[in-house]
């Protein structure tokens, strides 16, 4: 069975901090991005998210969203499962989407990666 608390890295080496799960299924954390629209170094964001009920699946879906500090007022959301691999690790698939404000709905095009 999975468990989303911890520390946690990705394929960009960002990193990702999740706190004690709430009985609720919600959870709130740190992001520790290494990609950033503004270029630069690694930069902390709050995230907070909701996971399935435990009790009703061994490999739950979870999302989550990061509100980015100081470097960008951009907005991304996460959603994805939580595996263990044959070898006993525990991995996290994951789909984002990264929203950036833009001037009018005619851009609205190009808003969204």
């Amino acid at each position: 069975q999975c468990d989303l608390r911890g520390l946690w890295r990705n394929e960009q080496e960002s990193l990702m901090e999740i706190s004690a799960l709430r009985d609720d299924g919600g959870f709130q954390g740190k992001y520790l991005t290494r990609v950033s629209l503004s270029g630069g170094c690694i930069r902390v964001s709050p995230l907070r998210g909701a996971q399935q009920d435990l009790s009703e699946a061994a490999w739950p879906t979870f999302g989550f969203t990061v509100r980015w500090e100081k470097f960008s007022n951009a907005t991304a959301v996460f959603v994805g499962q939580c595996f263990v691999d044959t070898g006993g690790k525990e991995v996290l698939a994951t789909t984002w989407l990264l929203r950036e404000p833009v001037g009018s709905l005619e851009d609205d095009w190009r808003a969204t990666r």
